[in-house]
């Protein structure tokens, strides 16, 4: 079936619900090593705390990619996922900052992410699903942009009510116990009000996609009911996983240890950054002092920062791969991250802080378009939602990584509780993306390759003879070594 071109408005109101999407994961983000430290673990243990988000990615969504390649009903094939996913993390990030135990706030992330994963996978497969060839790039950079929208917002909301004093009594607390020598084990209320607010922004921004946006129905119903009946059941699920990745295309290959390299940098940021921030440029001497408390709320400002910088030049990607390539564009905004995450060793002034996150928002959005958009064109369309699934086995795979060997690697390189290893791991993230950065250019984009031998092939059966009266062209050397027609 040709798919249509959608207009401006309905790939915005497709793409809407990733807003919400990206306003649970900008608050987790920002806000979950800040928490965990709040409820008493140290540095050195944040690593493994976070170990909930790479572990339900791997297992739910090539799991759902698959339920919803084989799902269609009155919601249609990829919507009901996105409905389940959202109502079951608003739930999650409405009672995640009430946690008063660390083992509390670990298990209510578990669920917030299995249920983010269970929204979000289907959402890539739902941009290809809707899109042709030719709108697929613009289609995910509609994603980048709400991304960013949403992560700006998210990132903001508890910097916004500590401007209002809205943590003042907690403030006091937190002096009168130290004081007293007890540590305040308290998450503060700018923290807790914004998660409450997120819940209701990601059901409601998803809400607005489900009600807004109809899906194309399969293109041979009678095949795909057959299908669906051969493979019906969970295990039936796992097989088709397990059949899809010995098959797994070349492109995607090649475009995993991009993947690979460049999550390992993200995590780094992700789970140090407020801690850097607050220890290395506001010079907080531990977690009790209002210093450290200040760091963790602009780290959330960094963080809007390059969320906006995201969002703002999302709409110019498209340009410049046309101009000149998907891979060197992305290519070229991995060494803006990776050059942004190393700067941070030479500042230690919160406002020129801001501008090492100029280089990741350049980087964030291509990440979340480019490669997306140069592994769309290299999928099977019957399988598109399971390899969008197993894509995400290289996003996760990273974190799992870094989740188990970042705590003892720092504890033996810098020791237990040392205030600048925050810092020394998001410079490895710097490098890590660099690394990436160099990754691209071994990627094949199948949008980019002339096909030679197809060419040689169809001029072999079927000879292009020109009219008479074309004049003679110099040649393109296309098929020069093979036999002439005239």
């Amino acid at each position: 079936m040709q798919k249509p071109r959608l207009s401006f408005w309905q790939i915005w109101n497709m793409s809407f619900g990733f807003m919400g999407i990206q306003f649970g994961w900008g608050l987790q983000l920002a806000n979950m090593s800040g928490i965990y430290t709040y409820l008493g673990a140290n540095s050195d243990q944040i690593p493994i705390l976070w170990l909930a988000g790479p572990v339900t990615g791997l297992l739910v969504q090539p799991v759902i990619g698959s339920m919803s390649d084989r799902t269609w009903n009155r919601l249609g094939r990829r919507r009901p996922y996105f409905l389940v996913g959202a109502i079951l993390a608003s739930i999650a990030l409405f009672f995640m900052p009430d946690s008063s135990a660390l083992w509390m706030a670990a298990s209510l992330l578990w669920i917030l992410d299995a249920s983010i994963n269970v929204s979000m996978e289907p959402f890539r497969a739902f941009v290809a699903d809707k899109l042709n060839v030719s709108q697929r790039t613009a289609g995910f950079v509609m994603q980048s942009f709400f991304i960013g929208i949403g992560a700006s917002l998210a990132n903001a909301l508890p910097y916004i009510f500590r401007s209002y004093g809205v943590d003042g009594d907690y403030q006091r607390r937190v002096a009168a116990a130290t004081t007293a020598g007890l540590q305040l084990k308290e998450i503060p209320p700018s923290v807790l009000y914004s998660f409450k607010i997120g819940a209701a922004v990601f059901l409601l921004a998803v809400l607005w996609t489900v009600i807004t946006t109809r899906e194309y129905p399969p293109e041979d119903m009678r095949e795909f009911e057959r299908m669906r009946r051969e493979h019906k059941g969970f295990a039936a699920g796992l097989s088709e996983i397990f059949i899809a990745f010995r098959q797994i295309p070349q492109t995607m290959k090649q475009l995993a240890v991009v993947q690979f390299f460049t999550w390992l940098g993200l995590f780094c940021m992700w789970m140090f950054f407020g801690l850097m921030t607050s220890y290395h440029v506001f010079g907080a001497p531990n977690d009790q002092s209002a210093l450290f408390k200040d760091g963790q709320a602009w780290g959330g400002i960094a963080f809007m920062v390059y969320s906006i910088v995201c969002f703002a030049v999302a709409f110019l990607l498209p340009k410049l791969a046309s101009a000149t390539s998907r891979k060197t564009v992305h290519a070229i905004a991995l060494i803006c991250g990776g050059v942004g995450l190393l700067s941070a060793y030479f500042i230690q002034d919160k406002n020129l802080l801001l501008l090492t996150m100029v280089g990741v928002g350049i980087a964030w959005a291509s990440i979340l378009s480019m490669p997306y958009a140069i592994l769309a064109g290299a999928l099977p369309a019957a399988r598109m939602g399971v390899y969008m699934g197993i894509f995400n086995f290289f996003i996760v795979i990273p974190e799992i990584i870094a989740s188990f060997t970042f705590g003892p690697a720092i504890r033996a390189l810098f020791g237990r509780d040392n205030p600048r290893a925050p810092l020394y791991v998001v410079m490895a993230g710097g490098i890590f993306m660099l690394i990436a950065a160099t990754c691209v250019f071994f990627v094949r984009d199948v949008a980019d390759v002339v096909p030679t031998q197809e060419v040689i092939d169809a001029d072999e059966h079927e000879p292009f003879v020109p009219p008479g009266s074309v004049q003679p062209v110099p040649s393109t050397g296309l098929i020069d070594d093979g036999p002439r027609h005239s």
